[in-house]
Parts: C-alpha cells; structure tokens; sequence
C-alpha cells in the first residue's frame, strides 16, 4: 500500500514550476523522461516572489495584544532529544505542538523571506545554537537543510533521497521517505529515506552539516512499502514505522531491525509520539497503539484501541482514518481526532497501562461542521486542552487558488476531570495549517486563508486568543499560490520568532522594535 499517485503533469499544470524555472523540460528530465532529476542547491539572497496582488488586500487586520501566559503541565524532556520546542514537527516527544516562550503579539510585524525554487522545508528543527533546520522536498527528492534564523540564508545542505519520478508517486502528497524527522541531543538528525533508509547527519557549530551513519531496512522494509517516520523513546532506542502499518526497532549499533507486523489492511500516514514510561504511540487507519519494546529490543503491542474511521476518505484527507498524530498530555492523557461521520471527534484516552479497554475512553466531543469537518494535521494540547483545524476540503494546491479555499473551522476541546467539553470555535480558515500554540503568549497561530471573490489568493498568519477563540489579528505574507503552505507546520524559535515553510521557501515573521 502505498500513498495516493498521480502525475507530473498535475504539478506543472499548477504554475508552480514558474517560482524558479521556466515551464518545459526539467533539467536531466528528458522528453522520454527520467527517473531521477538532481537537487538544485537553493539560492541565497532572493524572497519568495511576491504576487501582483499584495497591494489589493488588507495587510493587517485587529490589534496588537499583551501576553497572557497560560500555564499547562509540564512536558518532560526525552533525554534522547534536543530541548522541548525543537526536536520535531510537532515540538517535542509528546507531540503537544505547544511552546512555552511567548510568540509575536501583534506589534508592528515584519515579515520576511527566502526563497528556494520549488522547495519545501514541512519538518523543522532547532540546534542547540539556533540554526533552523529543515527536511525539504521538491521534485529531485528531500535536502536537508540548515538556515540562518535571521536572514534565512542556507548554511549548508545534504541531499538525503531522489525521487523516481516513473514511479507515479504524486510530490504533494507522497509522504514516503521524506516527511518526518528528528534531532538528538547531540545535534544529530535522524531522517527517514527514500528507499527504506534512517539516515544521520550531524549539525556542526557553525550550523554546516555532516553525513553521518546509514542504516539500510530493505531487508525488513518489502519494495512495495515504505517509511514514514521515526523516533527516539526513552530508552535510547530508535523506532520506525512504514505506511503499510510496520512498526520496528533499530538498534544503532549493530544495524540490525526487529519488525512487527500489525493487522494487514491498517496503514500510518502519520508521525509518532513517546512518554517516559519507554511507551511509543502511534495510529493506524484502524486504532491507536500503545508500544513497548521487550526485553530484547522488540516493538510489543501493549494495547489497541479501535476508533470510529468512518466510511469514507474525507476531502482533505491521505487516508479513510484519523489524520492526527498522537498528542499527549501529562501523565496520563492522549488525544485524537477520529474520522467519523457525520462529524469528525476530539477523543481522549488513558494511555496507562493496564486500564481495561471499556473504560481506557475518557471522552468524545463532535466539533467539526457536520459532513464537512475533518483533519489531516496534529491536535494541539493547549493547558489542558486540545485543538483541532478542519482541513475539509483540501485536495492539492488547486484548491485554494483563483480565491477558493477550504471549509472554516478551528474548535477547542477542554478536559475536564469527568469528561470533556467544547470551550469554543473559530471560523477562521486554516487550509493545512499545523496550528502552535505559545504558552508564554496565550495566543494559537494558524496558517490561514479566506475565501474571496475577487479571486485573489491572499495568505495570512492569525493569532486567536487560546482562552476565548476571538481573533487577535491577522498579518499578510503574501498572495499567490508561492505563499500556499501545503502542510508546512508553524514554528516558533527559541527567541519566539515564528516561521512557516512554503511551496517555495520560508517566511520569518517578528514584532518590530
């Protein structure tokens, strides 16, 4: 099983070829084709270009707020991982999508940006001296990459997989080998591959990359599956997990993988998560899994917990199953979002162990709109709470041009000690946002875009208050489809800068002063 195919003329059908190349042949993608195009190392100095329309849109909207720190429980620190905050895509082995420094409020907000061809930097990280480092992916096939925070400029960069373009794998939507990483404590990234590989690079001082070790899993990894993410547990050890629903652990040292096989049919398209107990968390199209590696290094099944997958693979989705990654919190909490129908669910479990299954459910709250809710991103644990965005919608880059967009929708579940209760909703529209939520500040960013009919594709970064929902206001980054995220996370630096990766480069947004 494999990721949903199309064809390279679906993406250069869409302009985006346009940002850095002119539309025609690639080059060493001949007229009776190729099966691998080589990286094009990105260009320091250029913005991402801005669209013709930037000035027939408003540029800020709503007022500049104080900081209103909220408190939330405290996420321990995997002693595998660099500091909370800028480990992974989603923060930090609980997946929370949380940040305790403050983000921007609102003053007087710069915006600025790089760009790097067609290239997207979706998985970020921090090194312990700041260096933003990104798993990008175009069409050769996924470069890391180090930036300086400030200017955005490449560092450095070390091309880690190429694509086969014959293969009939879609670029905006294959996930295989490419999506998800991870850095250490040491400054080490560990990165899937394509062609079934973890691959080490160290980030040096001076933030320029080194090729490290290469652990090939061909050999328990078959030809027609693939990886899709990796992660680091308490104990040191390295897991994966593969689309047709392997879950395996490395042990770095000797090279060699144990492999479970979970039931046949069930897939991941999504990331996983750990807690200190050694447990790692991950979903399939079918349950959500508790894990725990045996005396012996291998992946057990601690408990499955089957969820409502619904009957259909909604718009907007990559697979008939959650779209969420598990997100953790405190001690004993882990949340969801299902795929039911006719409203998608928040579902919070108890992930202890030994809770017998018809009580491990805590609580189920319908949010989304009704036939036209669902999620392809991470919930976000906020104090003790969760958010989910509706992705509703969202079927490639087409959908959100000539001022379309997708269904509204962004609802905050809050727990409580008997069960769960939706706190409040926001229209606003975050077609593949991965919403972060800043602690320090109080404020939830998302990645929006509203609908207009003027056909204007108008991007924007909007905070909304994490107590009330209210909208705190809304800054322009760009219009044009060069702006579109295309399931980009949102960052927050250690300093509180926020970045968001595009179709064709990265944005830096800051208060002034």
């Amino acid at each position: 099983m494999r990721s949903p195919r199309s064809r390279l003329p679906l993406l250069l059908a869409s302009g985006l070829l346009g940002v850095s190349t002119t539309l025609g042949l690639l080059p060493g993608l001949t007229a009776g084709g190729a099966q691998a195009i080589p990286s094009i190392p990105a260009v320091p100095g250029l913005p991402i270009p801005p669209g013709l329309t930037d000035a027939l849109v408003p540029q800020f909207s709503g007022a500049p707020v104080a900081a209103r720190p909220m408190a939330a429980p405290r996420v321990p620190q995997n002693p595998y991982l660099s500091a909370n905050g800028t480990s992974s895509m989603h923060n930090d082995a609980y997946s929370t999508d949380a940040y305790e420094v403050a983000g921007p409020l609102g003053r007087d907000l710069q915006v600025t940006s790089a760009s790097y061809g067609v290239r997207e930097c979706a998985t970020a990280a921090f090194d312990s001296r700041g260096h933003l480092i990104g798993l990008c992916g175009d069409l050769a096939g996924f470069t890391l990459m180090s930036l300086d925070p400030d200017t955005l400029a490449p560092i450095d960069e070390v091309q880690l997989s190429e694509r086969d373009l014959l293969s009939g794998a879609n670029p905006f939507s294959d996930i295989c080998g490419g999506t998800y990483f991870f850095l250490d404590q040491r400054d080490r990234v560990y990165a899937t591959t394509i062609g079934s590989r973890i691959a080490e690079v160290a980030v040096r001082p001076d933030g320029t990359l080194q090729r490290g070790r290469t652990w090939p899993l061909a050999g328990v990894v078959p030809a027609d599956d693939c990886l899709v993410a990796t992660t680091v547990d308490w104990n040191g050890l390295v897991w994966f997990v593969t689309q047709d629903a392997r879950v395996g652990i490395l042990d770095r040292r000797t090279g060699v993988a144990r492999i479970l096989a979970l039931p046949r049919g069930e897939g991941i398209f999504n990331s996983v998560s750990s807690d200190e107990t050694g447990a790692v968390y991950l979903v399939t199209t079918h349950a959500l899994y508790r894990m725990d590696a045996d005396r012996r290094g291998r992946p057990q099944v601690t408990w499955r917990q089957v969820y409502d997958r619904g009957s259909r693979k909604k718009p907007g989705m990559l697979s008939r199953g959650s779209g969420t990654s598990p997100t953790l919190l405190g001690k004993r909490w882990i949340a969801i979002a299902d795929n039911a129908d006719p409203r998608t669910s928040v579902i919070v479990y108890d992930r202890r162990r030994g809770v017998p299954a018809a009580r491990r459910e805590h609580c189920a709250v319908p949010t989304l709109p009704a036939n036209a809710g669902t999620t392809e991103n991470s919930l976000v644990a906020a104090g003790r709470s969760f958010i989910i965005e509706n992705n509703y919608g969202y079927e490639g880059v087409q959908t959100t041009t000539l001022g379309r967009t997708t269904t509204p929708g962004i609802a905050r579940v809050v727990l409580t000690r008997r069960g769960c209760r939706l706190a409040w909703t926001n229209d606003s529209i975050a077609p593949t946002s991965v919403a972060k939520a800043s602690h320090g500040s109080g404020l939830l960013y998302a990645y929006t875009k509203p609908a207009r009919s003027d056909g204007i594709d108008a991007w924007y970064v909007t905070a909304i208050d994490l107590r009330t929902g209210r909208t705190a206001w809304s800054r322009l980054t760009g219009t044009g489809i060069q702006w579109n995220n295309h399931y980009a996370a949102i960052y927050l630096g250690p300093d509180g800068t926020l970045y968001v990766a595009t179709l064709a480069g990265m944005i830096r947004l800051a208060d002034g002063g």
